[in-house]
């Protein structure tokens, strides 16, 4: 076996530029190349190998966690989610930090989120132009920042939430600029990050105070959360997860919801196919009662629509784990240190597992089961997004009660293009 597959052999300058700046052609473009595995180098990090074959991908997800290890490969996002961050964590950190995380995901719970995400699309709703041009992705951020306000960070209507909404709107448009010019802003983001620690620390601090609380929010559920040892999670813990959930949990949320909204506005049978679904299931008008969760489970239709969305158009492009020891992968034995990259975008439109897989077509995920190495738009193995069946129910709130109360039609004046944000590919209207 090789050692690491072909690739690129421009300079690793030249590499990361194209990664920063242009990843999805120079993704297409190596596969078109290399074929199912390549390697790209970057400057001050071990080589990155590209899978996108579904044999070798269960070999990564279906691996000993203990050789394939995602802190490491992860450690550019430490200064923004912390060390404490579940992103960060191996071995039995891990294994612990996720067990205390799970129980606030757990499904029941989504029943008491319900109506609260209904309030804020109703009041988003309300601030839209009727009869105008608007971009969408603003209002999904505004919408998916409040449930993180709400429903992770259980803050209250006052100054405190003002404060931190305030704060954290300019942190995630601080974290989605262009590196370069981020590099100019990082006094800046210094003092908002401090500014975010003061706040998160001291809501802490107010939920330890309480002992005893009925509230459902997931910074309350982590306070009160004991390990199998009886150990709470330290304060940095606590505010690390919440870091991560907000970095995790509201971009890529309210990217999805936009690309899930361009991609119905581009196919009108799929939409009105959902729309049809929605008010067979809920009903339509102004003035409905938010969902049950059985009603939310009760839209394949949506729900497939949300799945072929994330099939074109996923949010994060890869995932990836740093090797301890020499592991053959694929056709290749991959030295220890070397990084391996399950590819999301290349894998979902494999032409070979995806007919036609330039084309929307969500009956594709309606009433099959699909492979897990094939899509896994949320990771994959022991490394899963805990957040997975929040954000998915989040999203079906949302477009339910959209496509329930309001028509929405694309404007055709316009192109979208893709773009890099904080971490997720955003979509991005462009005037051509």
């Amino acid at each position: 076996m090789s050692e690491l597959p072909p690739g690129p052999r421009v300079p690793r300058l030249f590499q990361m530029s194209h990664w920063i700046f242009r990843p999805i052609p120079f993704m297409r473009s190596c596969a078109a190349s290399y074929g199912n595995a390549f390697t790209i180098r970057f400057i001050a990090t071990p080589p990155m190998v590209f899978i996108s074959q579904p044999a070798a991908i269960r070999q990564v997800f279906t691996g000993d966690p203990a050789n394939l290890q995602a802190g490491r490969a992860n450690r550019v996002l430490k200064p923004i989610v912390g060390s404490n961050s579940i992103l960060m964590l191996d071995g039995a950190r891990h294994k612990r930090e996720r067990k205390l995380l799970m129980p606030p995901f757990h499904g029941e719970r989504m029943r008491l989120y319900s109506q609260m995400m209904c309030e804020i699309v109703d009041r988003s709703i309300v601030s839209w132009p009727i009869g105008a041009s608007f971009p969408i992705h603003p209002h999904m951020q505004e919408i998916t920042l409040d449930v993180i306000l709400r429903a992770v960070f259980g803050v209250a209507e006052g100054e405190q939430r003002w404060r931190l909404r305030l704060t954290m709107v300019e942190a995630l448009g601080l974290a989605g600029r262009n590196p370069l010019l981020l590099v100019a802003a990082w006094n800046r983001l210094v003092r908002i990050r401090r500014e975010i620690d003061r706040l998160l620390y001291a809501e802490i601090a107010r939920r330890r105070a309480a002992a005893q609380s009925d509230a459902s929010d997931i910074m309350t559920l982590l306070v009160a959360a004991r390990d199998e040892e009886g150990r709470p999670m330290s304060d940095e813990e606590i505010r690390d997860e919440m870091v991560t959930m907000l970095v995790a949990g509201h971009e890529t949320t309210a990217t999805s919801l936009a690309w899930t909204i361009h991609s119905l506005l581009r196919n009108p049978e799929a939409l009105a196919a959902a729309r049809a679904e929605v008010a067979h299931v809920i009903g339509e008008g102004q003035r409905l009662p938010a969902p049950s969760p059985e009603q939310i489970a009760a839209l394949e239709y949506l729900d497939a629509v949300i799945k072929e969305t994330a099939r074109l158009n996923p949010v994060v492009p890869i995932v990836v784990r740093r090797l301890d020891k020499d592991t053959p992968i694929g056709d290749y034995n991959i030295k220890a240190g070397n990084i391996v990259a399950p590819c999301i975008y290349l894998t979902h439109r494999r032409p070979d597992l995806w007919p036609d897989p330039e084309v929307f077509n969500p009956d594709r995920f309606v009433g099959r089961r699909i492979d897990p190495y094939t899509f896994f738009p949320f990771g994959g193995g022991n490394r899963h997004c805990l957040g997975a069946a929040f954000a998915t129910y989040e999203m079906k709130i949302v477009l339910a009660r959209l496509l329930s109360r309001v028509s929405l039609r694309s404007d055709g004046g316009q192109t979208v293009r893709v773009v890099r944000g904080a971490s997720p590919l955003l979509p991005t209207a462009a005037y051509p």
